[in-house]
């Protein structure tokens, strides 16, 4: 029984309920910081099932409501798979757009499979790769006219304790370069144009992203290669709450580039149903689209979305080939988790050939 409040002659809710109310509620005013805490529950291709804990810093620069809403986002999980670990993605605005910070880290033991590098990798008895994964990205953009900003970019990716097993079956990998460890430090820049007001839920506004990162001995790497990254968004508001969204994706890369680094298709973000780097090669392009009901017209909370997308890698951009590529395509919920702020959670499950794969985050995939 929940105990009794005298004062108030009401029963006080019981310390789960405080913690699932606390979680939805959102009570901060305009212009001030938000912060959540939240249990989250997932099945993905890539971990089984997933348990782990959400926790979302919102604010805006100087608490002004006119500056851009900037999202500090962290991630801890454990699966079924014997994976764990930590995820911290961070899009910080300055005040006035001066700055713009916009990376990730990533720490994670993570039995990865490995399928081969190709576009035609056979899905039946991949390799598993034993390994801890450390990530560290960065951008720090400083705005050069409005929306439009430039800076250094910094790509630090270690990949060790590491083994390599073979499949039980008749078929056998060549180890792939990095599969030992691998330690490589990419240093470039970025060239970005960004008009959105809300990274998380995105309304109406483009997001494209030009860089360029070069590994090299002398800067620390294991291997000498180079990539330059394309990656365009564009939201636009179809009535007052539904979004027809889209994104096109490429990465490509050159010179002795390690497994772990290759162009991976897949994943919560783009592919979603792939198991993240089920095909892998030096180059991929992908895009996808989606239509978001932002919330229901029948609910206040509760919201849905439909998604496509194709993706295709080679191992040189003049091979890219209409027979590899690949679809998939899928459907998704959404709650409104912060009112204030405008931003959902979301669950999606995409569908391949291969099979589902369902994903729980918060903020939009793209």
């Amino acid at each position: 029984m929940a105990p009794f409040d005298a004062a108030f002659g009401q029963e006080k809710p019981g310390w789960i309920k405080r913690v699932v109310q606390k979680a939805i509620s959102d009570t901060t005013s305009p212009g001030k910081p938000s912060f959540r805490i939240y249990p989250t529950l997932a099945y993905s291709p890539e971990t089984s099932f997933e348990f782990g804990f959400s926790s979302l810093l919102l604010f805006q620069a100087k608490n002004d409501t006119l500056n851009r809403l900037s999202e500090i986002q962290a991630f801890t999980f454990i699966t079924l798979e014997a994976q764990y670990g930590i995820w911290l993605d961070n899009a910080i605005y300055g005040d006035k757009d001066k700055w713009f910070f916009l990376g990730r880290t990533r720490f994670q033991r993570f039995p990865l499979l490995y399928y081969g590098i190709g576009p035609e990798t056979s899905g039946h008895e991949p390799a598993l790769i034993d390994a801890n994964y450390l990530l560290l990205r960065q951008r720090v953009l400083r705005k050069i006219v409005p929306n439009l900003f430039i800076g250094p970019e910094i790509d630090y990716q270690q990949l060790y304790n590491t083994s390599f097993n073979q499949p039980e079956g008749n078929h056998e990998y060549e180890a792939p370069l990095g599969s030992d460890g691998t330690r490589n430090i990419g240093l470039g820049a970025a060239l970005v144009y960004d008009n959105r007001h809300n990274v998380l839920n995105v309304r109406k506004g483009l997001f494209s992203e030009l860089s360029f990162l070069q590994y090299a001995p002398k800067l620390g790497s294991d291997y000498k290669f180079y990539g330059v990254n394309l990656d365009i968004r564009s939201s636009h508001p179809t009535n007052s709450r539904n979004v027809l969204a889209w994104q096109l994706y490429g990465n490509f890369l050159s010179g002795n580039v390690p497994f772990n680094q290759l162009a991976l298709m897949g994943g919560e973000m783009i592919m979603r149903g792939y198991y993240s780097g089920r095909y892998r090669d030096k180059n991929m392009l992908a895009f996808q689209t989606e239509h978001r009901w932002l919330p229901f017209r029948f609910s206040k909370r509760f919201g849905g979305t439909v998604f496509a997308a194709a993706a295709v890698v080679a191992p040189k951009i003049n091979e890219f080939s209409w027979k590899h590529i690949r679809p998939s395509g899928g459907v998704g919920l959404r709650y409104l988790l912060f009112p204030k702020k405008d931003i959902f959670l979301r669950m999606d499950v995409g569908f391949t050939k291969e099979g589902p794969g369902i994903y729980l985050f918060t903020g939009e995939a793209f």
